[in-house]
This record gives structure tokens, C-alpha cells and sequence, in this order.
């Protein structure tokens, strides 16, 4: 794990990303860069090998970046440069990560010098350069990024495959989808990846506190949706990103749920004012450091003269909490995603609890590559991605939702909606941060 001792190559100190969330620009880039090194040795082998790849092949052109190319590409890179082409080779030495690209890519082996063949434009050159690597490496299969399943791993654009297999030659035979390598190495997580996920959870649920107080909600003045555009300002203020805009929602007594479109959904107006005896909730995430996550949480508006939310709404949080235990229980690595959503929605049957599980992989991208466990309008399971295995050392947004009646609110259903950033790991199911188990309390 990274201490706050510890020094960059020249003399800085570098931050622990664990304990301190956001750092800098700068400091950003260097925690990145020195877990991308870490990577490359402690994960990608296995990754290749469970794949069955020996040569992966990562194509990308500036402004039509694969999706999985600025995960490997050094930090201050921001985008791929002219054309830019990885090699990552398996060997019995581990993997080579090689470059075939106009300017060095950080710690790639240069695989390239454009004006090594005088008089041939570079684009031939470069794709000459990479037949060489590949008559060197002779792997017996080469991956690129195609799929029917996940974006994340569909990133090959149809010109860079033509020029690619044009390029291979006879090797073009050899050559198969890497959707399972490219989906493991963006759902897999370093230990000291997932503590920083502690830290930016941690962050979230500050800024989501902050949110829910009379700082910045005036009762009977504030609407939902300042409280989410102050939501989004703070994420900019503090220098981490908001991967979507924040929604924040009201539930209140004598305005039931709507069904739109099969979903069941607050009455509320998203514009509405808060005012006292509502039940506010917010979806929010932020980006740092290269991860996502991905939190919702519920507040109560005090009426005058209490001092806790209704006893029926406390059930209510307790019902949902209870679906995350059915939930977090039939998590194991092996598991397909639809294994675990079957099985969670037949022990809530079991208990009489209405609810939706509809949990998603969360790391590099928000709804991340991995296994689906349902999806709020696929109950019954998720054809493609829902078939996929779990795997140890992956984090997941734990979201639910349960539809739990009221008495206090006169027997009115009200929507418990949960969302928790989650690991799965050898030692089992860990909250980031915890999760929510009472309200938020917001003076009316």
C-alpha cells in the first residue's frame, strides 16, 4: 500500500490516495502511472492466460479512442496520438508492452521509428513495424477489441480492423475477440485501487452530507434540483468529475408512486421545493484517479417537532437494507451475474419483499465491464452480460430498490432506492465506506 512517506523518482513526496481524495492534477498522474506499472506485472499475465491470448493488439486514433486504451496509456496522455497501437505479448518471461506509435509512450518499448524505411509514408511503415513484432512474437492467437456484448471491449473501428488484418497477413487467421481480457482488465482491481475507492466513496458521502444540511437547503425555498446542480458544483470545486448529472428526487405523503413505463417511480416533480416530511434521495457519482463511483442516498425533512424520521419510513430503509443482505449474500466469484439475481429475488420472494436488483460493475467506467446482475426493466435476468462470471477483486454499485407501504403516510407505497459501492474479494463482500442504515436528518 502506498504510504504518505513514500517519494516519487524525483525526491516528491507522493500522497496516499487512500487517506487523501482528490489530489492534484499532478499528483493524480503519478499514483496512475505507478499503479499501471503495477498492473502490467501483477495482473495482465494472468489476465492473458485466462483469456488464452498470447498477443493483444490495442488500436486507437486520436478522437476515436478504443475504450480501453487510455487505461493503458501513461497518464498524461490524454488521448491517443495520431494512430496508436499497443502490443502487450505473453511469454514465459511475463508480458512485453510494446509501442508502435509516432511519439514514446511512456513505459512501452518503442517498437517503431517512423523514417526506419525511407521513402515509405508512415502509415505503411507503421503497420509494417507491427507485422514485424507479430513474425518476431508468432503468437498463436492475437485479441482485439470486438463485441457483441460490451461496449468496453468493442473498441476496434471498422477501418483499424481492415488495415489490421491487412497488416497480419497470414496471421489474420490467428486472430480472435479479446472481449474477455479487455473486460477483465478493466473490472480487476489492485488492493491499494480498491482503498482508494474506500477514500472516494468516503468523499461522495461527505459531499452528499453537506448537500442534505441547511448550508445548502432552505426548506420550503430550495428545489431538488438546485440540490443537484450544487451537487455538480461541488464535484467541480473540489477537482474530481461527475460522470453524470446528479438527480435528486422527492417523495412525499399524498403524491403516490407513478408507473412510466413499467418502472415505478416518485410523483414527485424533479423541480419541486423541498419542504417538511419529504423523503429526499440523490443518485450521484464522481471520477478521480482514473475510477468511478457510483451512490445513492436518502434524507428526511423534520417536521416540527421531530426529531427522527417516521417509524414506517425507518422500516422502510431496513426492508432495503435487507435486500442488500439477500443480495450480498449470493455473491461469489464463479457465479454468473443472472445466478445471482435469480437467486436474490427468489430468497426476497421468500420474505415477502418487493424489490428490483439491478447492480452493475463500477471501477474504470460508472457502469463498468463485468457481469450485469440485472437490470431494472430485466428482472429475469440479462441476456450476454448477465451470463458472464464474477471475479474476485472487483467493485460493484450494490442498486436496489423496495416498495414498502407506510402507515404514517396513510398505507402510501414509498420506493427505498439504495445504491453502495462494493468489493468482492477473496475475503468476501466489503461496503466502501459503509452503507446507509438510518437517514440523513435535514431540519425543516
Amino acid at each position: 500500500m502506498t504510504t504518505s512517506t513514500e517519494r516519487t523518482p524525483s525526491g516528491r513526496t507522493l500522497p496516499d490516495p487512500t487517506r487523501t481524495v482528490p489530489l492534484s492534477l499532478r499528483q493524480q498522474a503519478e499514483v496512475r502511472d505507478r499503479w499501471l506499472t503495477q498492473r502490467l506485472l501483477d495482473l495482465m499475465p494472468a489476465l492473458m492466460d485466462r483469456a488464452g491470448i498470447d498477443l493483444w493488439v490495442v488500436v486507437g486514433r486520436e478522437y476515436n479512442e478504443d475504450p480501453v486504451l487510455p487505461t493503458l496509456l501513461p497518464a498524461s496522455w490524454l488521448s491517443a496520438r495520431r494512430r496508436t497501437i499497443l502490443l502487450f505479448h505473453r511469454s514465459d518471461d511475463g508480458v512485453t508492452a510494446a509501442a508502435v506509435s509516432r511519439y514514446p509512450v511512456g513505459q512501452f518499448l518503442p517498437a517503431w521509428e517512423p523514417d526506419e524505411v525511407p521513402g515509405l509514408p508512415a502509415e505503411q511503415s507503421q503497420w509494417a513495424a507491427l507485422r514485424r513484432f507479430v513474425d518476431q512474437a508468432a503468437p498463436a492467437t492475437i485479441g482485439v477489441d470486438v463485441s457483441p456484448v460490451f461496449a468496453h471491449a468493442d473498441g476496434l473501428s471498422v477501418t483499424e480492423h481492415r488495415l489490421l488484418m491487412a497488416a497480419l497477413g497470414p496471421h489474420a487467421e490467428r486472430v480472435v475477440p479479446a472481449e474477455t481480457l479487455a473486460v477483465g482488465w478493466l473490472e480487476t482491481r489492485l488492493p491499494e485501487e480498491i482503498a482508494a475507492m474506500h477514500a472516494m466513496n468516503r468523499l461522495v458521502h461527505q459531499v452528499i452530507d453537506e448537500a442534505y444540511s441547511p448550508a445548502v437547503v432552505t426548506v420550503g425555498r430550495t428545489t431538488a434540483l438546485d440540490v443537484a446542480w450544487w451537487i455538480r458544483q461541488r464535484f467541480a470545486d473540489l477537482g474530481v468529475d461527475g460522470w453524470f448529472q446528479p438527480t435528486v428526487g422527492l417523495q412525499r405523503a399524498g403524491t403516490p408512486l407513478v408507473d412510466e413505463r413499467g418502472a415505478v417511480l416518485p410523483g414527485v416533480p424533479f423541480d419541486a421545493v423541498i419542504e417538511p416530511g419529504d423523503l429526499v434521495h440523490c443518485d450521484v457519482g464522481l471520477s478521480t484517479l482514473g475510477l468511478t463511483t457510483d451512490t445513492q442516498r436518502n434524507g428526511y425533512v423534520l417536521r416540527a417537532g421531530e426529531t427522527a424520521a417516521p417509524a414506517g419510513l425507518v422500516a422502510a430503509l431496513a426492508v432495503g437494507n435487507r435486500l442488500q443482505d439477500l443480495t450480498t449474500a449470493e455473491l461469489r466469484p464463479g457465479r454468473t451475474g443472472n445466478q445471482v439475481l435469480a437467486a436474490a429475488r427468489a430468497a426476497a420472494a421468500v420474505e415477502g419483499i418487493d424489490g428490483d436488483v439491478y447492480s452493475h460493475p463500477v471501477g474504470v467506467h460508472g457502469h463498468g465491464a463485468g457481469p450485469a446482475i440485472g437490470m431494472w426493466d430485466q428482472q429475469d435476468g440479462v441476456p450476454g452480460a448477465g451470463d458472464v462470471a464474477l471475479q474476485p477483486n472487483t467493485v460493484y454499485a450494490l442498486e436496489l430498490c423496495t416498495r414498502v407501504p407506510v402507515p404514517e403516510w396513510g398505507g402510501q407505497l414509498v420506493r427505498m432506492a439504495l445504491e453502495q459501492g462494493i468489493a468482492l474479494t477473496d475475503r468476501g463482500v466489503e461496503y466502501l465506506d459503509g452503507r446507509q442504515t438510518g437517514f440523513v436528518l435535514i431540519p425543516g
